[in-house]
């Protein structure tokens, strides 16, 4: 035997400590290992868990179906609802029964025929889908069976009973991408709140998980969110949008809209906005049926813009109720000549009153009331009317409408701005203007949604754009201009205070003037206390005679004809002597 020399001794010895030494830092490792783990196990075991729990249960929980509150017209007539179907489907890894069992079974509950049923439950997939969009009476009747190898997945549908009628204030909702407008969009918060969410615990597979705190009757019902009131009449609506409908149709106009509104309240009782769409099938609709342009697009008032230009300078006592201007017939202003619509058979008139400037709708005699007041004092004015500015209607997309600062206006823009070609405004603008003419002299922010007290309180504003007296002297004079002249709005039991307009339409591309009109009538009544405020506008009439007082005046006369049956208007007009 080889005889091991001292040097391999101690090199041997050496690997021996170096070993050891490695050996001893890993069995410190390893302890060091093995206390930091038990701490750690120690800490989600005792110390943290709840919290590890509840992260547990939310991989377990689910949510009881919920469905969209329902929309009111203010009467409790239904405008928009949820209606659940369901899907059926079968899964062949828990099949019980043979596919010719099942087909048997379901196929007089689908009204799908056997020997097609067979073929579709014996397709390959974890999950075969057999029926969609099932009404509640059929998935009843398979709940009846109690098939585990047959499953339902309830789907919500949002469904509009009255079809068009209200379209643009009901908006439309898709539950596939969360898309909404209209009231459907603004009041999405209250249709989808739920005041006692009902949660469960669930299986891989869906089932719920029952136990102590589990309501089985919770678990079976599904909550609804809050349903929604609007400030709408569907009476008045139908007349509205029936009416709207054939003058656009008569004229071949593009387009048209009636607003009827509650002047002391700013509820709005009727919003009809042609061409109407169909949120049933609102896919099919174009861009232009599904926009509500009264609310977008703006546009020249024209003459309807004379009742604000003399109640600002009434306001400012610049004139009073007895003042008169003179009226050349036509005036030059810079190298713009602004001329009597009229002019052909008045072209002079001379001294007018205010009442004469409403009859004959005088746009000299409005450039002269506008001139006597200064670019700043009138523009404060029409602020307070809110032009220029948001009316803050509960409804998406709102514009703000045109009207440059005082310090951008010229002679002529004065001069244009006082029979309403200075600004351009919304419909709804223009009757949130004219509202607080009926309301002695105060805007309240206009709606569609009833609100509680206190909801209202936050979102309903009022604004003194006038006093009091203004509005009564505007009224008054509105009043005797119908009752003097010919108009086809004056009514045998009441006063009407109105103004017809005619504007023309700017060119598309923003150029000069198109050969087409906007023709518009604006009024209330009773006048000697207003219960309604109507606005009718149509866009580029095509045929017949095109002013407002031939267009649009005809559509209020029949609105407020009706509007004064069905609110039982009291009669504030003296029977004529006989």
């Amino acid at each position: 035997m080889k005889k091991r020399l001292p040097q391999d001794i101690n090199e041997f010895e050496k690997r021996s400590r170096t070993f050891d030494k490695v050996i001893g830092v890993l069995h410190i490792f390893f302890i060091v290992f093995m206390v930091l783990l038990v701490i750690y196990l120690f800490f989600i075991q005792v110390i943290d868990v709840k919290n590890y729990r509840a992260k547990a249960k939310t991989q377990r929980v689910g949510r009881i179906f919920s469905i969209r509150g329902d929309i009111y017209d203010r009467n409790g007539f239904k405008l928009a609802t949820d209606k659940i179907y369901s899907d059926v489907y079968a899964h062949p890894k828990d099949y019980d029964h043979t596919p010719e069992e099942l087909a048997e079974m379901l196929s007089p509950i689908l009204k799908i025929p056997q020997n097609q049923l067979v073929q579709k439950l014996r397709k390959p997939g974890p999950v075969i889908t057999l029926k969609k969009d099932i009404d509640r009476n059929t998935t009843k009747e398979i709940s009846k069976l109690h098939l585990r190898e047959i499953s339902l997945g309830k789907k919500n549908t949002r469904e509009y009973p009255q079809g068009t009628l209200a379209a643009h204030v009901l908006g439309y909702y898709n539950f596939d991408a969360d898309t909404a407008n209209g009231v459907e969009y603004t009041a999405k918060d209250r249709l989808e709140h739920i005041e006692n969410t009902v949660s469960f615990q669930k299986t891989r597979d869906g089932k719920i998980i029952y136990d102590f705190s589990t309501d089985p009757v919770a678990t079976t019902t599904n909550p609804k969110g809050e349903d929604i009131t609007l400030t709408i009449d569907a009476a008045i609506q139908h007349i509205c949008e029936k009416e709207i409908e054939k003058m656009v149709t008569e004229t071949r106009a593009d387009r048209g809209t009636v607003i009827v509104m509650n002047p002391k309240n700013g509820e709005i009782l009727a919003y009809a906005v042609y061409p109407y769409f169909d949120p049933n099938n609102y896919k099919t609709a174009t861009s232009q049926q599904l926009k509500n342009w009264t609310l977008t697009d703006v546009f020249a008032p024209g003459s309807t813009f004379k009742t604000i230009t003399v109640a600002s300078a009434l306001d400012l006592g610049k004139i009073n109720a007895n003042s008169t201007v003179l009226d050349t017939g036509k005036i030059k202003v810079g190298n713009w000549e602004i001329k009597n619509h009229d002019y052909h058979i008045r072209p002079y008139p001379g001294n007018i009153t205010l009442e004469y400037l409403f009859e004959h709708s005088s746009n000299v005699g409005a450039v002269k009331v506008a001139w006597t007041m200064t670019p700043s004092e009138f523009y404060g004015v029409l602020k307070k009317f809110g032009y220029g500015s948001k009316t803050g209607i509960d409804l998406p997309g709102e514009s703000s409408g045109l009207l440059p600062s005082w310090e951008h206006w010229d002679h002529t823009f004065h001069a244009t701005a006082g029979y309403g070609y200075g600004t351009s405004v919304t419909a709804i603008q223009m009757i949130s203007a004219v509202q607080a003419l009926a309301n002695k002299g105060v805007r309240v922010t206009p709606h569609v949604i009833k609100y509680s007290q206190e909801e209202y309180d936050n979102k309903i504003h009022y604004t003194q754009a006038i006093k009091p007296e203004t509005a009564q002297t505007v009224t008054k004079l509105l009043v005797k201009s119908i009752e003097n002249s010919e108009s086809v709005v004056k009514m045998d039991k009441y006063l009407v205070a109105e103004k017809t307009g005619t504007s023309r339409k700017v060119n598309p591309n923003g150029r000069g003037y198109s050969p087409f009109l906007y023709t518009s009538s604006i009024g209330y009544l009773p006048a000697s206390d207003p219960q309604a405020l109507i606005y009718v506008m149509v866009d580029s009439p095509k045929e017949g005679a095109i002013w407002g007082s031939t267009v649009a005046a005809p559509v209020f006369k029949e609105v407020a004809t009706q509007i004064a049956r069905i609110m039982n208007f009291k009669p504030d007009k003296k029977p004529a002597k006989t």
